[in-house]
């Protein structure tokens, strides 16, 4: 689990070929990596990968065809910047929101405007993606946990304070780009929730129960 509060930006330095899939190579760049261990979780633009090889300055991680063909890993660039967060520990604040690391689709920067020292960056969504979308709800975009200001049938717009465009990613982004968007997981459980109350309710048109005999 991660919490959506990006605690580095490193770059995608190779995408090497293995099999239909592919091997990532991240370096950290300025991500804390001290007391890294083979087989942790790091977000690399909200995608939960697993380092299988690590040097001081650097971790290789394997991207399967499903992770490569639903999120933006697949197409960025050598050289891209890349929004890091390492998995949260029990004993870690939530400063964002939970965080699964498992991208619901993919979006698009549909604009960006200014707006006094902060930034209100539009994004088109899927309409699968914005279901669970909802204003002032929380949605984690290239792995930056943000707060929904506006949400409509094609899109949603969130506000960046000047902090967080110069410490994340999002200072490289541009209009156009492609990026990975995980909706609220709470969202997703109330709705199975309800999904299952539905199946459990009796339809008002099903026949009654047949009486039963009385025991003899």
């Amino acid at each position: 689990m991660f919490t959506g509060i990006i605690e580095g930006v490193g770059r995608l330095a190779e995408r090497e070929a293995r099999g239909g899939d592919a091997r990532l190579r991240i370096e950290v760049g300025t991500l804390p990596f001290d007391a890294v261990s083979q087989g942790e979780s790091i977000a690399v633009n909200g995608v939960c990968l697993t380092v299988v090889e690590f040097d001081a300055t650097s971790f290789h991680a394997d991207a399967s065809t499903e992770t490569l063909g639903l999120t933006t890993l697949g197409q960025l660039a050598a050289g891209s910047p890349v929004n890091l967060e390492r998995a949260m520990r029990p004993d870690d604040r939530l400063g964002g929101h939970l965080v699964s690391g498992h991208v619901d689709g993919v979006g698009t920067v549909e604009s960006v405007r200014e707006d006094a020292r902060a930034q209100r960056w539009r994004f088109k969504a899927p309409a699968a993606v914005l279901r669970y979308v909802a204003m002032k709800g929380s949605i984690c975009v290239d792995g930056v946990s943000l707060t929904v200001n506006q949400v409509d049938e094609t899109g949603f717009e969130v506000a960046l304070v000047p902090h967080t465009v110069a410490h994340t990613a999002f200072a490289a982004t541009r209009t156009g780009d492609a990026v990975n968007l995980e909706v609220d997981l709470v969202a997703r459980y109330v709705e199975r929730l309800l999904q299952g109350r539905e199946a459990a309710a009796i339809p008002a048109s099903a026949p009654a129960p047949l009486p039963q005999e009385p025991t003899r």
